[in-house]
């Protein structure tokens, strides 16, 4: 037994971070462990899956912070160097600290396109946290022309919510189009159609340039048109951060490398959420970095030392304004079959994806009422038993 408690330093103090704390000090006697959270940014935990929501001001920001659980937060504190032989880290302030057992759970970085010619020094904006969105709800404000540069997720979700009576919001598409990662022509022509209905334009090709040198005076469309716009939101997805992991040593593909029990390649240190690699995949999504995070907490706590991380299916889940889109699993496929109801008029579209009987892929646009059906239907891959329309209507 122990004299003394455990050591658990966590890189990284966000959502999957939080999550992980609060579980293992939960699980773990009182005493047994210290959890030490080293978060770069300014501030404590927070979820970071609302800022597109609260760009519109719901939630507000001060609503967004999330329990640690009793863990030790370092906020302002970026860890530059592991020592996975020593088992110690060591800050940009040249603090030294030594742990038992350590957690990357350094989350993701924004991607910035590679545009011809400089980015203009002002007006261009990226959105990853707390202090990007309230530089970009700033900038907004008095904003009339805007160009949101990035067709997946976070740019539709960031063009609907600068969306508002009296702002011109263009939005770019780049080469997967509208979301193509998880919708379906007919879901993203759904999509087009809400975006369009609440004064979005959006632009097929992507933008190449953005023009102005102290500040952006436009944007240079791929096919030679040019867009007059003040005001640019880069919103081009994220890769996992990774620098640190690969500067200790550890295995690193996209993410870093993880196993079913998410241990990374030296012993002793583990990854977790969107810096994490598991069976091939970077989820980049809240509910798995959750799922992450539980695992872990059980193991490292001795509630299930055995405890093992499943493989888990693609889920998006939208929600800004009146825009909502969820997506599960081979979303955008076309497996065996399909099962469609659309109401265009209505603004709504849903579509099942079938291999057989069993449900693999489902896009709700619009009214996402069957989300819950519908998401256990294809997390367990269950057959429609030919009532696939019902499922659909949400019964």
């Amino acid at each position: 037994m122990r004299d003394t408690p455990r050591r658990i330093a966590v890189v990284g103090a966000g959502m999957a971070a939080a999550r992980f704390a609060a579980r293992l000090l939960a699980l773990t006697p009182p005493g047994g462990a210290e959890v030490t959270l080293y978060g770069a940014e300014p501030c404590g935990p927070y979820n970071r899956a609302l800022l597109v929501g609260a760009l519109r001001g719901r939630p507000a920001p001060g609503e967004l912070g999330l329990p640690a659980g009793g863990a030790t937060v370092r906020t302002g504190t970026e860890v530059v160097a592991v020592d996975v032989a020593a088992r110690t880290l060591r800050t940009a302030r040249g603090l030294t600290a030594a742990y038992d057992a350590l957690v990357l759970a350094t989350g993701a970085e924004p991607v910035v396109p590679a545009l011809r010619g400089p980015l203009p020094r002002a007006g261009v904006h990226l959105l990853r946290t707390l202090a990007d969105r309230g530089r970009l709800a700033d900038a907004a404000r008095d904003a009339r022309t805007v160009l949101v540069v990035g067709g997946g997720a976070l740019g539709v979700g960031v063009a609907r919510a600068l969306a508002r009576p009296g702002v011109e919001v263009h939005l770019a598409l780049g080469a997967s189009g509208l979301m193509g990662r998880h919708l379906d022509a007919g879901g993203a022509a759904a999509v087009r159609r809400a975006l369009e209905g609440a004064g979005v334009t959006v632009h097929a090709g992507p933008v190449v340039r953005l023009l102005g040198d102290a500040r952006v005076a436009g944007a240079e469309l791929a096919d030679g048109g040019r867009l007059d716009v003040r005001l640019a939101v880069l919103a081009c997805g994220v890769r996992p951060r990774v620098a640190l992991a690969r500067q200790a040593g550890l295995s690193v593909a996209s993410g870093v490398v993880v196993d079913d029990g998410l241990a990374a390649s030296a012993p002793g240190v583990h990854a977790i959420g969107d810096c994490a690699e598991h069976r091939g995949v970077v989820h980049g999504r809240a509910e798995a970095a959750w799922d992450q995070a539980d695992v872990l907490a059980a193991r490292l706590s001795g509630a299930d030392p055995d405890a093992l991380c499943a493989a888990s299916a693609p889920y998006l889940r939208l929600s800004v304004g009146e825009l909502e889109v969820a997506a599960f699993g081979e979303s955008a496929g076309e497996g065996t079959g399909a099962v469609m109801l659309s109401d265009a008029r209505g603004g709504t579209y849903r579509r099942l994806v079938l291999r057989g009987e069993a449900v693999v892929g489902a896009v709700l646009v619009g009214d996402v009422g069957a989300v819950g059906d519908v998401g256990r239907v294809v997390e367990w891959g269950e057959g429609v038993e030919g009532d696939a329309v019902r499922l659909l209507w949400g019964g």
